[in-house]
């Protein structure tokens, strides 16, 4: 049997979480604990899920303590590579820099297409299912959608004003970016030196066509706030079905910095 060409992984681990301190004073978001597991390792749990073992870990502020608890990767079937930005790229420009580390397209082990993830989402997405979604569509950048939920109840009436039900938190008709991507390499020189590929670039591309969506109901969660943090836990202790991959290792506490 042919074996099926890689698709490797841009994870964006390089965020100060400002929103979720103190648990990013001396880590990255993704290094935060969800029922006492880094968030980072539900993604490579997903990763693994979906046949994804090729990773290029976008990151800066506290680099060091991803690759204290991810190593290179090897003990676990991992191929982990750290593209270290030299200073603040934005997303955007941390994505193009990150292109550098991956494997080239040239390389018949490898697909001309690759995923984009955030390392602070849990989500649990079928990159398969994307993948093929992006390969037949042609398209130069595949967006995963996921419905939009309201922050809030709702409360619904009849003509008369009369309450007809309570509804509590539903899918509104919409839907957001889920923050997971499918990139061709022709995106490396559409992408910012600097700066973020949503404010200028992707508005852009739906103008021309160029831009095509994934709609999915699967498991997305982010996580931006303490209240993120604590609801998720609640989930998940509750026995909600996330992969994780258990990296066999206690998360590191590293050294604060001295005054």
């Amino acid at each position: 049997m042919e074996k099926r060409p890689q698709v490797q992984a841009i994870v964006l681990a390089g965020g100060r979480g400002e929103r979720l301190r103190p648990f990013t004073d001396d880590r990255p978001k993704p290094m935060v604990e969800v029922n006492g597991t880094p968030l980072i390792a539900y993604v490579f749990g997903w990763l693994v899920e979906n046949g994804i073992t090729s990773v290029v870990l976008s990151c800066g502020y506290r680099w060091e303590v991803l690759r204290a608890y991810l190593g290179d990767g090897s003990q676990w079937g991992f191929d982990i590579r750290y593209a270290v930005e030299p200073e603040p790229l934005g997303r955007g420009g941390g994505i193009r820099f990150a292109m550098q580390y991956l494997e080239p397209a040239t390389s018949p082990a490898n697909s001309g297409s690759f995923v984009v993830a955030n390392g602070d989402n849990v989500v649990a997405i079928d990159l398969r299912a994307m993948l093929k979604r992006h390969t037949e569509a042609g398209a130069i950048a595949t967006v995963a959608l996921a419905p939009l939920v309201s922050a809030r109840g709702i409360v619904e009436t009849d003509d008369q004003d009369r309450i007809l039900r309570f509804r509590e938190k539903p899918q509104l008709p919409h839907w957001i970016n889920a923050g997971v991507y499918v990139f061709s390499r022709a995106m490396g020189e559409l992408l910012p030196v600097k700066g973020d590929h949503e404010d200028k670039l992707f508005p852009r591309l739906a103008t021309e066509g160029r831009l095509y969506a994934y709609k999915t109901k699967n498991l997305w969660r982010t996580v931006d706030t303490a209240k993120d943090l604590a609801d998720l836990t609640r989930e998940l202790q509750g026995g909600l079905p996330i992969p994780c991959l258990k990296l066999g290792r206690d998360s590191p506490t590293p050294a604060h910095d001295e005054p």
